[in-house]
C-alpha cells in the first residue's frame, strides 16, 4: 500500500486517510483493556506457554479486538456522526471511507483467528472468533439499537479476553476463567450506565436506547447499585475457588467497598449533582478493574513463582 506525506507531516495512505486514522479504527484504548486482561488470564492460568507463542497469542487477541472495533465503527458511522464524543471518528469525519473499515475488520478478523488457532489451540481461536462475532453482529448490529439491555448482554464480548488468554495456555475453559469473565461482565453495566447518565443527550440524539433514555434515570440508578453489588460478590469468587488468597482478597474487598459507596452516592443524588457523581463513578470504575486484575496477578505470581504465600 502506497504512502504519502501531507503538509502536516502525517503519513497519508494512498487510499485515503492517515495511518493514525486507520489505527483509530481499531479502538486502541479499548484494545489496551483487551490486551491487559488477556495477559492476566494467560499468566494466572495453570501450566505454561512458550514465550514466543504467548506473544503471538496476545497479538492475535489484540488484532481480533481491533478488528471488532473497525467493524463497529463501520456499522455505527451514522450514529457516531451525531454524538459529541464520536463525531470526530475517522468515518463520520470523512477521513476514511466506511468500505475500508469493513474490509479491514473482516481481513484482520480472519487472520487473527487463524493464526491464534495454529499458534496455540482451536479452543482459544474459537473463543476469539465468537468474541468478534458477538461484538460485531450480536451487539453492534442488533442489541445496541434495539434494547436498553444492550450493555448488559453486549458486555459479554468485552469479557472474553481473559478466558481466551487462559485457553491459549490450557486449551480448556475452567471455573476460574469463567469467574474472570464474570467480573468484567458484571463491571460493564455500572461502568457504561454511569457514562450514559451524564451523556444522556448524546444517546438520545443518536436514537440509541440506553437505559437512562428508555427507563429513566431512577431505574438506571437502581440497576447500577444492583450490578455493583453483584460485581463485588463475584470479585470474591477467585478466593473461594482457591485461585488466589489474601493478597488479592483484601484489596478486592476494599475496592468493592469503594465502588459500592460511590454507586450509593450517585443513587442518592439528583440533577446536576447526580451527573457529576456519575462521572466520578465512571472514572473510578476504570481504575477499579485495572487494580483488581493487577492484584490478582500479584497474588498468583507471589504464590506460584516465588512461593511466598
Amino acid at each position: 500500500m502506497a504512502y504519502a506525506d501531507d503538509r502536516t507531516g502525517n503519513s497519508q495512505l494512498a487510499l485515503g486517510g492517515s495511518v493514525e486514522d486507520y489505527v483509530e479504527l481499531l479502538k486502541p484504548r479499548v484494545m489496551q483493556l483487551v490486551v491487559f486482561t488477556a495477559i492476566v488470564g494467560m499468566l494466572v492460568a495453570p501450566g505454561s506457554i512458550h514465550p514466543i507463542l504467548g506473544i503471538v497469542a496476545i497479538l492475535c487477541i489484540a488484532v481480533g479486538g481491533g478488528a471488532s472495533g473497525a467493524l463497529n465503527m463501520w456499522y455505527d458511522a451514522d450514529i457516531d456522526a451525531v454524538m459529541s464524543r464520536t463525531i470526530n471518528r475517522p468515518i463520520p469525519a470523512g477521513r476514511v471511507p466506511g468500505s475500508h473499515a469493513l474490509a479491514m475488520g473482516i481481513t484482520l478478523s480472519g487472520f487473527s483467528v487463524a493464526i491464534l488457532g495454529l499458534a496455540t489451540n482451536w479452543v482459544a481461536a474459537g473463543l476469539l472468533a465468537f468474541t468478534i462475532f458477538f461484538y460485531s453482529v450480536i451487539y453492534t448490529m442488533w442489541l445496541k439499537r434495539s434494547t436498553p439491555q444492550n450493555i448488559v448482554i453486549g458486555g459479554a464480548s468485552g469479557s472474553f479476553p481473559p478466558m481466551i488468554g487462559w485457553a491459549a495456555v490450557t486449551g480448556t475453559i475452567s471455573i476460574d476463567s469463567v469467574l474472570l469473565f464474570l467480573i468484567i461482565f458484571l463491571w460493564t453495566p455500572p461502568h457504561f450506565w454511569a457514562l450514559a447518565l451524564y451523556k444522556k443527550g448524546d444517546y438520545e440524539a443518536a436514537g440509541v436506547p440506553m437505559l437512562p433514555n428508555v427507563a429513566g434515570e431512577r431505574a438506571t440508578l437502581n440497576q447500577i447499585v444492583i450490578y455493583t453489588l453483584l460485581l463485588v460478590a463475584s470479585s470474591i469468587g477467585p478466593v473461594l475457588t482457591g485461585l488466589v488468597g489474601w493478597v488479592y482478597g483484601v484489596p478486592a474487598a476494599l475496592l468493592g467497598l469503594g465502588f459500592t459507596v460511590l454507586a450509593l452516592r450517585v443513587w442518592r443524588s439528583e440533577g446536576v449533582e447526580m451527573k457529576r457523581r456519575a462521572r466520578g463513578l465512571f472514572t473510578y470504575s476504570l481504575g477499579y478493574l485495572f487494580v483488581l486484575f493487577v492484584v490478582l496477578l500479584a497474588d498468583v505470581g507471589l504464590n506460584r513463582w516465588f512461593g511466598v504465600l
